[in-house]
């Protein structure tokens, strides 16, 4: 039995043997207070890091309230000078139609200037009133081609004396014209004419007429003479030559 004892401790399947250090308890305590200390400072970091991601850093609310700040004060801006811009156009607008409305008068004034010059040199030969033995003028009488085949007139007709009757005639118009080579005379309006309205006369002192002949193409105007007919008798007329 001895000898199988010893044999057994002698052999390769002997029981193994641990050796372990035993550490002092104050090195045991220092090294758990490390550890803890670690641990509480990544939780620490881990619970700081999601309070940032999830929107509970006080850091981060506060930037994103300075943020915040800056996009409402840029979008204000923005507001205001698309304000500026939108009035300055409204602005423009008012000034461009109020420049065509300004062109539009000073044309209307323009017509009106001449057709006080020309009531103006109506009453001035009224002071020397030569109306004959009728009572009745022609003032001013002017004709010129507009087209090829139409005549423009103007002229006054007064009555002279206190004018203690209106007027009642109508006015006519004899034109010379040259056509294929041979003179002719026109009168307007002609009796058949569905335009004798428009040659019709009613005043007490006087009355501006005006007007437009249309003649026949390629006929070639020589002279134009108005006349102012009273119940079919001439009471005035004169000539104008183009």
């Amino acid at each position: 039995m001895k000898l199988k004892l010893w044999l057994r401790r002698r052999s390769i399947s002997a029981p193994k043997m641990t050796i372990r250090t035993d550490l002092p308890w104050p090195l045991k305590v220092a090294f758990i207070g490390i550890v803890l200390g670690l641990g509480g400072a990544v939780a620490m970091w881990t619970y700081d890091m999601g309070r940032s991601f999830t929107g509970f850093n006080p850091g981060a609310k506060e930037q994103l309230a300075t943020f915040k700040e800056q996009i409402d004060k840029l979008s204000a801006e923005r507001d205001q000078f698309s304000s500026t811009v939108d009035s300055a156009e409204s602005q423009l607008n008012i000034e461009r139609s109020a420049q065509k409305q300004l062109a539009a008068q000073v044309k209307a004034l323009e017509v009106e200037n001449t057709r006080l010059k020309e009531d103006l040199a109506f009453f001035e030969s009224l002071l020397p009133a030569d109306t004959g033995s009728h009572g009745i003028a022609i003032r001013r009488l002017k004709v010129e081609i507009i087209d090829p085949n139409q005549l423009r007139y103007r002229l006054l007709i007064m009555q002279g004396g206190k004018g203690e009757r209106d007027f009642v005639g109508n006015i006519q118009f004899a034109v010379t014209v040259v056509q294929g080579g041979k003179s002719a005379m026109m009168i307007f309006p002609e009796a058949a004419s569905g335009d004798l309205g428009k040659f019709k006369l009613g005043f007490k002192h006087y009355q501006r007429v005006e007007g437009v002949l249309t003649l026949p193409d390629g006929a070639l105007v020589k002279a134009v003479q108005a006349r102012v007919l009273e119940k079919g008798q001439i009471r005035a007329q004169q000539s104008a030559n183009l």
